[in-house]
């Protein structure tokens, strides 16, 4: 019994980790209705930002990712700004496309700049401590910090949405992006600055990631169909959705490692599986409004 509660908890963990993959991409859906199939490979490009500025910069990892949030941003702004809101229309195939091929000149690039090799994020002692819960059951502090992290992410952007200006034109654009034009809100601007949170949750995403595993130019895929299967386990467009979706996948995952370590990733996706037949909407389906 013990056993299993040690799995459900690490679970339950895990999950936090998927559902800070995924809350980007949920974002990015609930607003403009745009599938971003770079955000995976955007998040592994921002964990070697933050391993570049511990290189160059000689600083701690959490320094380098407090100088990497603002950078990735800055990305996902001009990103969206200059690039994808050219895009966005009635037709879903011209964003599909262009983040398609975005993935892969990030996976090339970065395969050029640093290797093939495996790389992690040095964060010291804290990789390695622990906190005993009793009963033969411990739990890593950063997979217990990537947890608080993603609750956080979620609670702020939920406050943002519904206790701010900001937050209030994002919704009108997600209702109705024509009547919100004229009324007067920039849409273009609104869609770049929900890419720039986005692209700063990814941030968060990539610190926690790098810290906890090893990562390399080629793992973005992996990270973005985690990702997908959060968001559409919670259910388009709901925040806490997606947080209890990467729960989801993380507790089958960890279950289906119990039972075989071969069948880890395939539990996961059969759990996926399973609610996609029973509930295609997901848990939790409902627009940001």
């Amino acid at each position: 019994m013990t056993a299993w509660l040690d799995t459900l908890v690490q679970g339950i963990l895990l999950g936090g980790l998927y559902a800070l993959y995924a809350t980007g991409l949920s974002l990015i859906f609930g607003i403009m209705r745009l599938v971003n199939l770079a955000h995976g490979d955007l998040i592994i490009f921002a964990a070697f930002l933050i391993l570049a500025l511990v290189s160059a910069l000689g600083i701690d990892s959490v320094v380098a990712f407090a100088l990497a949030l603002p950078v990735m941003f800055l990305i996902g702004y001009s990103l969206q700004y200059f690039l994808l809101n050219r895009t966005l229309g009635s037709d879903i195939l011209p964003p599909l496309l262009v983040t398609f091929g975005l993935s892969i000149i990030i996976q090339n690039g970065l395969l050029e700049g640093f290797s093939a090799d495996t790389r992690r994020l040095p964060i010291g002692e804290l990789a390695g401590i622990s906190i005993p819960l009793g009963g033969g059951i411990a739990v890593g502090v950063m997979p217990l910090l990537s947890l608080a992290a993603a609750v956080l992410v979620v609670v702020l952007l939920n406050q943002l949405f519904y206790r701010t200006p900001l937050g209030r034109a994002f919704r009108a654009t997600s209702d109705d992006s024509e009547t919100a034009q004229l009324m007067g809100i920039d849409n273009n601007r609104i869609y770049a600055t929900a890419m720039g949170l986005a692209m700063a949750v990814c941030a968060v995403a990539a610190f926690f990631l790098g810290s906890r595993a090893t990562f390399d130019p080629t793992v973005g895929p992996a990270r973005l169909i985690y990702a997908f299967e959060a968001v559409i386990i919670g259910g388009l467009g709901s925040l806490w959705g997606t947080l209890a979706g990467g729960m989801v996948v993380g507790i089958a995952q960890t279950v289906g490692a119990r039972v075989n370590p071969e069948w880890q990733i395939l539990a996961g996706h059969l759990a996926f599986l399973a609610v996609l037949v029973l509930r295609p909407r997901g848990f939790f389906p409902r627009a940001i409004d």
